[in-house]
């Protein structure tokens, strides 16, 4: 352990840049500004854009730009820097950029190369947001040739933070955990977040997984302002563990995405030899082509490469606070500033050196679009709406919001069998987004090489559990001139007097709008049972899972009137019943109309559960349901009284450390009537407790399936590969008569898989409520070995204990928030899950 004054690791402005170097005096330093050397302390989000608007205001190369703002009101900033002669211009400079993209005779000759500079999308990795405050001094500041001929040949576009958030809670981490004299201990507090760590954002997103599923106010922004600019390099700053090196792309050679072109590998290949190079010269070590890949089109490094540009992962070796003793020796923060700086300078020569070359990729890569598709033997992809409003409106946003057109059908069309009505939706192949279309309707499930960093299978239509098929020709293909832009508001009746009142669960927001109405102390009950009731209009029918309120229950004098404003409110319409008798189905007053409360959720977190699973959970209860779940640690839950909750939520983890105690108030709880979910290691804790009555397998027992006879060692990180299921989604067979699987209308439901641990299932009656289809791999890939297992395996048991309910779910209804199709699940589970009953033995 070394032990280190502040003032020997302080270093000034000549120890990141070279001798050589002039700079512009009036240009305020960082040191001037901050108060403190760079990397001296992290630098806080709020010092970071402070220093940017003075650099702004200090010189005429840069344009300050609040895009968006975070979950926590914190600004999402952007700098556009040029040569001061070309910056009032911008706008011109823009546009003729993109022109480039849908005219193929159009010159690319003296324009400019636009390069995305992306620092710190992990909060905890902030040696790259550190890095940007030299960054973008250097390019206001620096004087000469070498300055001008950069800034003359590009629009550079930095983003110094894409996780304010994030990185706000780290440096007031790693700041108020250090003294005077630093300490390089690895195991010393500093270096040593508390759960959860500040690598994501305010949900506990990890907002490099989020590019493409656009969950989130920081990606939404940056993608607008990616596509106002299409770049034609994009870095992403990142950091790793201490022990490592540096590294920078091309990662994986065999693990590319097969639909970005083999040129964005020669260009990133191109671009590697100038980081080389100056990494060289001061004597770094680092490495490429190893770990990563570029396979997930949601990522920040690989985004651009779907989009015509060249996306470049850095990952520097993480001091994580301000020293810290590695294998290689203490690792200052100021060292890992300035690797990033040096990659930041080595970027911008080679952005110089093959602008030509990446000014004509971009341009081939859109003008060749329509020819491309032309030459597909099909035409593009009809996606069923369905009843459900919202699921398919946030659908097509996320696909306008990535340059997307789709049209609706003005005729009923038949495509591979199906009848898709004019509540559907064609997505040509021949648009400019060509190769993002086939990306996102891909089901493919075997690639050259079939190990993947991060997830093989996102099929959006999946995820939002659409029905979607190819159209293979034009022929009986009528749609709308114009591609949906979501202009079409909706309008309700008034509602008056009525005996009662009632609306369908079909719609995402119902639960939303369900769990508003109770909190107003709207009384209401659920239909277990479909009916048909009498209205001012005629007989209406109710599927099971309709919401009844009736008249006589209610005690609120304004009680209509927030009927009528939830309906305009959330989009869905509520209906006058005129009598409790019906023509069809139990009349109103039936026990078979049971009563739904606002639930009291409790969400069980700390070290060893997931923070990306239970941040999961949070957000989609608070933004979807709006239920502000009851967030404890582990080791707090013996100070709790579970009475007050109604329901207890154990996303992925491992719970085995709760003490003895916990175990059994738990289980006395959901014995008086409590409502447990778990999934993944939550659902295992469930079974390993008894309270779930099911067996399973674990990722031991699956491994185990694998013959490993004659693998040498060389075999065995492909054996590894084979072993995991890194990220595909699966075909479920589903129980609709079950109260949790109201309002979806398909026998399937497709489920993200990215574990291994399976359930098995039970040969008890009316539990097992999903089960997993005989051939259930729809996209991504898994050993067949795995899928063979998963195969007739259970997804979801729910079972009765005591007065209680226990539901097991093997794979994470939210993930990335992007699952809208099995996140219905969990909803149902907080309004319905008291209302059946099934012994699990």
């Amino acid at each position: 352990m070394v032990l280190v004054s502040f003032s020997s690791v302080a270093k000034p402005l000549s120890y990141y840049f070279e001798q050589d170097t002039q700079f512009d005096p009036t240009i305020p330093t960082p040191e001037e500004v901050l108060g403190y050397q760079v990397g001296e302390w992290h630098v806080r989000h709020d010092q970071l854009v402070r220093y940017m608007e003075v650099l702004a205001d200090k010189s005429d190369r840069i344009n300050f730009e609040i895009i968006g703002r975070t979950h926590e009101q914190r600004p999402l900033v952007m700098l556009t820097i040029t040569a001061a002669n070309q910056l009032p211009n911008i706008e011109q400079t823009r546009q003729a950029h993109l022109a480039r993209l849908s005219n193929k005779s159009s010159k690319t000759k003296d324009q400019p190369a636009v390069v995305w500079m992306g620092y710190s999308v992990h909060g905890n990795e902030s040696s790259g947001s550190n890095a940007s405050l030299l960054v973008a001094y250097y390019l206001a500041a620096a004087q000469g040739a070498e300055i001008d001929q950069l800034l003359n040949n590009t629009v550079i576009l930095l983003d110094p933070s894409l996780n304010p958030d994030g990185l706000a809670r780290f440096a007031n981490w790693a700041n108020s955990n250090r003294g005077m004299n630093l300490s390089s201990d690895p195991k010393t507090r500093e270096h040593v977040e508390n759960w959860p760590s500040s690598r994501t954002n305010h949900y506990w997103f990890d907002l490099n997984r989020d590019w493409l599923l656009l969950q989130h106010p920081e990606s939404r922004a940056r993608i607008a302002k990616f596509h106002q600019w299409k770049p034609n390099i994009l870095t992403d700053f990142h950091e790793m563990g201490p022990n490592s090196s540096y590294f920078f792309q091309p990662g994986i050679p065999s693990r590319k995405h097969p639909i970005t072109p083999d040129e964005n590998v020669t260009l990133t290949k191109a671009i590697a030899n100038y980081h080389a190079k100056t990494l060289d010269e001061n004597n770094a070590l680092y490495f490429t082509e190893e770990s990563f890949d570029d396979f997930y089109y949601g990522k920040g490094s690989t985004y651009p490469d779907v989009n015509g540009g060249v996306g470049i992962l850095f990952e520097q070796a993480s001091s994580r606070g301000h020293i810290q003793e590695t294998i290689n020796g203490p690792l200052s923060f100021a060292f890992t500033i300035k690797n990033q700086l040096l990659t930041s300078l080595s970027t911008f020569n080679a952005a110089i050196d093959n602008r030509q070359a990446l000014l004509d990729y971009q341009a081939k890569f859109y003008n060749q679009a329509n020819d491309l598709a032309n030459d597909e033997n099909y035409e593009g992809y009809v996606v069923e709406g369905a009843s459900d409003n919202t699921r398919i409106k946030h659908f097509l946003e996320l696909l306008k919001q990535h340059q997307i057109n789709a049209y609706p059908l003005t005729k009923p069309l038949k495509a591979n069998g199906k009848i898709f009505t004019t509540n559907s939706y064609f997505v040509p192949l021949a648009q400019p987004q060509y190769r993002l279309v086939k990306a996102i309707f891909s089901e493919q499930k075997n690639f050259a090489d079939n190990t993947f960093y991060d997830v093989s299978g996102w099929t959006l239509a999946h995820a939002f559990n659409l029905p979607f098929t190819r159209a293979k020709s034009n022929w009986g293909l009528n749609i709308a001139d114009a591609a949906w832009n979501n202009s079409l508001e909706t309008s309700f009746s008034e509602l008056k007097n009525g005996y009662a009142f009632a609306f369908a669960w079909d719609d995402y927001l119902a639960p939303k709008m369900l769990n508003s109405l109770l909190q107003q102390g709207i009384k209401a009950r659920v239909a277990l049972s479909s009916l048909t009731a009498k209205s001012t209009s005629g007989e209406v029918s109710f599927e099971p899972g309709s919401i009844i309120i009736p008249t006589g229950l209610q005690t609120n004098i304004n009680w209509v009137a927030q009927l009528n404003k939830a309906q305009n409110e959330f989009g869905i319409a509520i209906k006058p019943i005129t009598s409790g008798l019906t023509s069809k189905g139990a009349d109103l007053g039936s026990r078979s109309m049971a009563v739904v409360s606002a639930p009291k959720v409790l969400l069980i977190g700390g070290q060893g559960a997931s923070q990306y699973e239970i941040g999961e959970v949070w957000y989609y209860l608070d933004r979807f349901v709006g239920v502000a779940p009851t967030i404890v640690e582990m080791n707090r839950l013996g100070s709790l009284e579970l009475s007050n909750y109604s329901h207890i939520v154990l996303a992925h983890g491992n719970y085995s450390n709760l003490s003895d105690a916990d175990k059994v108030a738990i289980k006395s709880w959901v014995r008086k009537g409590g409502v447990i979910w778990g999934h993944k290691g939550g659902a295992k804790f469930l079974a390993d407790q008894q309270l779930l009555k099911a067996s399973y397998l674990s990722r031991q027992d699956v491994a185990s399936a694998f013959k490993t006879t004659g693998l040498s060692y060389g075999d065995k990180d492909h054996l590894a590969g084979r072993q995991r299921i890194a990220g595909a989604i699966f075909n479920t067979n589903i129980d609709l008569t079950h109260p949790l699987t109201f309002s979806l209308k398909r026998n399937t439901l497709p489920v993200f898989k990215n574990s291994t641990w399976l359930l098995e299932a039970s040969d008890a009656p009316f539990v097992n409520v999903l089960t997993y289809t005989k051939t259930p791999l729809l996209a991504g890939f898994a050993d067949a070995v795995n899928v063979e297992q998963v195969a007739g395996g259970a997804g979801l048991i729910a079972h009765s204990y005591g007065r209680g309910t226990v539901i097991g779910m093997t794979d994470d209804p939210v993930f990335r928030g992007y699952w809208y199709g099995t996140s219905r699940l969990l909803s149902n589970a907080l309004f319905f899950g008291h209302t059946f009953r099934a012994n699990g033995e």
